[in-house]
């Protein structure tokens, strides 16, 4: 795998108390020259509508730098959330890392 690209994983549930610190994570990824960011949410069990906001300020975060944001391992709950908000249409959602991967070889 490419030293540009970064793999950040959370972990729980993503809500108010830790989308600053999701968000903070992000923006360490981009400022150390990751160009293309991963967040792999397979051991997020619950993400609220703050945990949405702190995705797309970090989506906006990462393209501001001209960089790129992927998300995968999508549980139903947070399958939902991003159909209901349209966030199905702003990121690029893989089935699993692996899947993700196999489209950069591509």
């Amino acid at each position: 795998m490419s030293s540009d690209v970064k793999i950040l994983k959370p972990h729980g549930i993503l809500d108010g108390t830790k989308a600053s610190p999701f968000r903070q994570d992000i923006a360490a990824l981009v400022e150390k020259g990751a160009k293309i960011i991963l967040i792999d949410f397979q051991d997020v069990t619950f993400m609220d509508s703050s945990g949405l906001g702190a995705l797309v300020l970090a989506l906006k975060t990462v393209r501001a730098a001209g960089s790129k944001l992927f998300v995968c391992s999508i549980n139903e709950q947070i399958r939902i959330l991003f159909e209901l908000t349209s966030m199905d249409r702003v990121f690029e959602i893989f089935e699993n890392e692996d899947k993700f991967l196999e489209s950069l070889k591509s």
